[in-house]
């Protein structure tokens, strides 16, 4: 099993390529950042995290720029988005930020997507929040299919273009890893249609086993193969423990999570992570 870290880049963080060298040098095989455009001030919707959204959610860097600096800073460190927020992304935009990003990584770019939990953010970005997933999931063909396709085109609900030229592809083939956040049933259906992997949270608890099962009869009924889907648990608790029983049950990869701090906090923190990976 692989273990990353995610963390919201901020202003106020250790810079993104400082952290991404560290990260590297302690045996990490993955660094992935979150996504928010923009908070509306009015907060009408509530954060699924609890009372107080916290500040990083309005203060994080784009997720490509800084993974493009992480990238720069390292050799072999995969680089992420944990998630994209496809439901407020331009799709001919996104598919030539990943494909540039994935060709000068040399391929180490992994890609979570999800719709989003916060209304007002989305609607200001021209989305409804009762189509979400039907945005989030079109957009994600759309992407796939400007990648995998030398004059692609697409007619959809919500995409709409005529074959068009698009460059540059992405080094990885068929295309970067498109892993699909959530944990409800329809997310699962999602996985299997159309992305290369899972990507639900360890928020409230995570049974492996149980889960893993869950993926595994979704793909069986629609005749996917388990072997061509990953698991990349989100959050997961920095226990060595938790983290055998993951590897166990077949989880891919676990992903721990750093405050958005100075170096002085982050650096020890990192290091106490980094004692997992010899434990497990």
């Amino acid at each position: 099993m692989k273990i990353g870290v995610f963390i919201f880049a901020t202003d106020y963080a250790m810079r993104i390529d400082a952290l991404a060298k560290e990260v590297e040098a302690r045996g990490f095989e993955s660094l992935f950042v979150p996504e928010h455009t923009h908070i509306p001030t009015s907060r009408r919707s509530a954060w699924p995290g609890g009372a107080e959204l916290p500040k990083e959610y309005w203060h994080t860097l784009d997720p490509f720029v800084s993974l493009m600096a992480a990238a720069a800073a390292t050799t072999t460190l995969r680089v992420g988005t944990g998630i994209t927020l496809l439901t407020e992304r331009d799709p001919l935009v996104t598919a030539k930020e990943i494909a540039s990003l994935d060709m000068l990584s040399d391929g180490r770019v992994e890609i979570g997507i999800g719709a989003g939990w916060n209304a007002e953010e989305m609607e200001n970005h021209g989305t409804e929040f009762s189509t979400r997933f039907r945005v989030m999931s079109e957009r994600a063909r759309a992407i796939k299919t400007l990648w995998n396709n030398e004059e692609p085109e697409f007619h959809g609900e919500f995409v709409d273009f005529d074959p068009v030229w698009s460059f540059p592809k992405p080094v990885q083939k068929p295309n970067p890893p498109i892993l699909v956040g959530g944990e409800s049933i329809h997310t699962l259906k999602r996985v299997v249609e159309y992305a290369d992997g899972w990507f639900p949270r360890a928020r409230g608890g995570f049974d492996a086993a149980h889960n893993v099962a869950r993926l595994k009869a979704v793909a069986d009924d629609a005749e996917r193969d388990m072997a061509t889907l990953s698991i990349s648990v989100f959050g997961a608790p920095p226990d060595a423990s938790a983290l055998a029983g993951y590897r166990d049950a077949g989880i891919d990869r676990s992903i721990l999570a750093l405050p958005s701090a100075d170096a002085d906090t982050l650096l020890p923190l990192l290091d106490r992570r980094a004692a997992l990976l010899e434990e497990i």
